[in-house]
Order: C-alpha cells, then structure tokens, then sequence
C-alpha cells in the first residue's frame, strides 16, 4: 500500500467515526425524545482500481419496528376511545346519583314519597303541604339538572370534534409537505432522519384521532388509510368536513338534520356502525358520545319522567281532572303527549296549579288539581291515593326501558343501576386498554435507545478515531522522514 493509500484510509476512518460519534451522540440526547428512532452509520469498504481506500459513508439508518409501531398506535388509539367513554359515563352516573347520595334521584323519590304519606296522615297541615310540592319540585329538578348534563356532554363533544377535525387536516397536509420534501432531499443525498422523526410524529398524532395503516411507498413517501381502507393521504391529503353547532338539545340528532355528520373529501361517511371509517379512536368515541351514549341515557332519563307524568295524569285518581287535562307534573305547562317523550326529563315541570310560587295553591294537592275551593282541611283520601300511585307496580309504556312493571323507586334504581353497570364496564374496558398501550410502549422503549450500550459503542468508536489519528500521525512522520532524506 502506497503512502497515499494509506493516508486516504485512515482520513476516510477518521471521517466515518467522527460521523459515528455524532449520530451516538444524537441518540444519546433523544433517547426520551418522542417520535425519534434510533440512528445507526451505514459503512462499507471503499474500493478502487480494485484496492480498498478506507470506508465510505453509505447512509444513516434508522432502527424502526414497523410491526411493533402499528400495533402501538392502535392500542393508543383505543386508549384514547375508552378513556372518553369511561369519562362520559362516570360523568351521567354523577348526574343521576347513587343511591346513598342524597341529590340523587332515588333519594328525591324517597323524599317525595315520604312527603306524601306525612301530608296524608295530616292533610291540613300546610307545611306538610309544602313540603310535598317543594320535594316534587325537588325531584323535577333533579330530572332537569342530569338532562342539561347529559346535553352539555353532547355540545362539549361536538366542539371536540371540530377541534379534532380541524388538527387532523392540519397534520395531514403537514405530512404530505414532509413527503415532498423527504422525496427532494433524498434524491439530493441528504440525511433525512430528522424529517422522517418529525413526519412519524405526525403520524401518531393522527393515529391517536383516527387509527391509521401506515403504507411504505418509493422514495421514502408514506400513504395513510383508515382501518376500514379510506385513504387519508395517498399523493395528496384527504380534507374532512364537520360543522359545529352552538347548542346541543335532546331533540337534535343526524337524522334530523340537526347534528352534522362528518365528510371526507366532500363525501358524507358514517360515523358508527362498521362501516365507518373513524372507529376506535378519539373522533369516533365523541361521535358515539354525541350520537349513541348520551342519546341512550338521555332515553332512559325521559322515560322515568314519562312514567312520573302519567302516573299523576289519570283522571280516575284526581276527579277533578277533566279528560286530557294536565296531571301533578306537565310538560312545560301543559298535558304530556307520548308522541313527544325526547327531552320530556328536561322539559317536566311541577303543575302551577299546586304551586304557590307560580300563583297556585297548595290545596289543590289535597282537594285536586282541578278544584276550584278549599275542601274540608280533614281530608287526605287524595293525598293517600296519590302516595299509593307513586309505590304501585305499573307496566312501562316507554321503550327506554326493557319491558315489565314497576314502582316509580324501582324505576329509580334501575335507572341508577344502569348507569353504574354501564361506567364499570367501560371502566374495565378503559383498564385493558390502558394496559395493553402500556405494554406495548414499553416494549417499544426497550427496542429502542439503550444509552448503556450506545457508551459502550462510543469507547469502540474512540478507540477507532485514536487508531486512525495515530496511523496519520506515524505517516506524517514518514513523509518528513522522506523530505529530510532527499535534501
């Protein structure tokens, strides 16, 4: 080997470790780093004419376990949806209470209940009068403030959707840009690690919206489609469509017309059901929120305010009550229709008839709805069949409940019930999710940068750069050697 083939290996060893010390250095610094992959110099033996001339430099690799990275981001984007779903529905059950609660609403039935059966044992006590139409309210209300809870729920899920819509397109033109430029700067030879960190990056925060395959094309661009095979990016960026709304009712849904629904490139796209293609992450669980949980709990709400309405409602309890005409509890003033049950927890109201604070009379609670003088004060026959109406065991005339009779208390616990039995199970499906992204995020932190083994390859390297610095260092000292010779 000549003198200069020796002088241009061990530069090139010098210019291969110098460049392995930096990317060691890189991984050290970004081991906590998200989105960064560990990086790994590429060499190879430098040859020409036939003899070698040192090592080249053929590229920086990353260390990505692509398997390992899907899996990783469906279990986040199931973290995500049972996280929301879990949240909503402890959120209902706090709205409707538990039973040793006492704003619960089975603790309103059981006040209302004892209010009555006092006032019936002294029906000419006006406090015990008073006290049966302030525990009505009480109950009515308890019926209104989960109702305004659960639409509150809806209205905050469907600003979310905007939100999460608006950075969803966002991020996917921001990938599709750093395809563009990942495409530019390999063709120019460039390291472009950093843009494939930052482009993965973005990748996952889609992912944790809507779960995602990742599709490797050439010329290290990506293409992105959804679970259910809509592409999200392929060349250029899919833009989805949602329109917000300022107020959520109970009334309202996509059906109607009164909810938006959600677009990709201007086509409409269902947003439950397993044709839809936003399943399993956060977008779809605020749709099933939105459109599916609290639509079922506000049902079940409605119907235990239907059955309280025409429970009350008979005109064979109150004979004062003409055919058609409003029970103790209306829905907003007047007569309860079947036809109109949607929303009726939020909309029942005690009638005004019986309440003094609206220009009504305590006793008509005792005389009838419907009387137009004070009766004997003695009288608590009403008072009695009323609290005897409240306690018998009736069919149910709603859907929003499976089939079969009940005492309004029941109905009560039942109602409490579900709600708890609903948030324990999303809760246990919450916990195996979490668990799960746990498992897989640690298993991808272990395959990923060991700081340990990356010092351990930096002496190697060291020692590497020393023995390329001492081979030019013994050359230099030959080339003087030769110069002193030939003066």
């Amino acid at each position: 080997m000549s003198i200069t083939s020796a002088l241009s290996s061990a530069l090139s060893g010098l210019a291969a470790t110098s460049r392995q010390a930096e990317i060691l250095s890189s991984n050290v610094a970004n081991a906590a780093t998200p989105g960064y992959a560990r990086r790994e110099v590429n060499l190879r033996a430098a040859i020409l004419g036939g003899s070698g001339q040192g090592v080249s430099i053929v590229g920086i690799t990353r260390d990505v376990d692509r398997f390992l990275l899907g899996e990783r981001r469906l279990a986040q984007a199931a973290g995500g949806d049972r996280d929301l779903r879990a949240q909503f529905l402890q959120r209902v059950e706090a709205a409707m209470g538990t039973a040793d609660k006492p704003g619960s609403l089975a603790a309103r039935v059981a006040a209302f209940d004892a209010a009555l059966l006092e006032a019936s044992a002294r029906p000419e006590s006006e406090a015990r009068l008073l006290t049966v139409a302030a525990t009505a309210e009480s109950l009515v209300q308890g019926l209104a403030e989960a109702t305004g809870e659960i639409q509150s729920a809806r209205a905050a899920a469907d600003r979310q959707i905007a939100e999460q819509v608006g950075r969803l397109n966002l991020a996917l033109k921001q990938v599709r840009q750093l395809n563009v430029e990942l495409q530019a700067c390999g063709g120019a030879g460039r390291d472009i690690s950093s843009l494939l960190d930052e482009r993965q990056r973005l990748v996952d925060q889609i992912a944790a919206i809507v779960p995602v395959r990742e599709i490797p094309r050439a010329q290290d661009q990506i293409a992105l489609f959804t679970a259910g095979g809509v592409a999200l990016l392929d060349g250029s960026a899919a833009v989805l469509g949602f329109t917000a709304v300022h107020t959520v009712t109970p009334e309202m849904s996509q059906a109607l017309s009164g909810l938006s629904g959600i677009s990709i490139n201007g086509r409409q796209c269902d947003t439950a059901g397993p044709g839809s293609p936003i399943l399993g992450g956060t977008l779809g669980a605020l749709f099933a929120i939105r459109d599916e949980l609290a639509v079922t709990a506000q049902a079940r709400l409605d119907a235990f305010a239907r059955d309280l309405a025409e429970r009350f409602a008979d005109s064979g309890l109150d004979p004062t009550l003409t055919p058609g005409a409003a029970g103790l509890f209306t829905d907003m003033g007047t007569p309860f229709l079947p036809a109109n049950e949607t929303g009726l927890a939020g909309r029942l109201k005690l009638n005004a008839l019986v309440d003094p604070s609206r220009g009504g009379a305590l006793f008509r609670l005792r005389d009838g709805i419907g009387a137009t003088v004070e009766g004997p004060p003695g009288n608590g026959a009403l008072l009695a069949a009323l609290h005897d109406r409240l306690n018998a065991v009736r069919p149910l005339a709603s859907p929003g409940f499976a089939s079969g009779s009940r005492s309004l208390a029941s109905l009560a616990a039942d109602l409490i019930s579900d709600a708890s039995a609903r948030r324990l199970s999303a809760q246990s499906e919450q916990t195996f999710a979490s668990a799960r992204l746990t498992a897989l995020t640690d298993l991808e932190a272990q395959n990923g940068i060991d700081t340990d083994r990356e010092m351990q390859t930096l002496l190697t390297i060291e020692k590497n750069y020393a023995a390329n610095a001492r081979v030019l260092q013994t050359l230099s000292e030959m080339i003087d050697r030769l110069l002193e010779l030939g003066r």
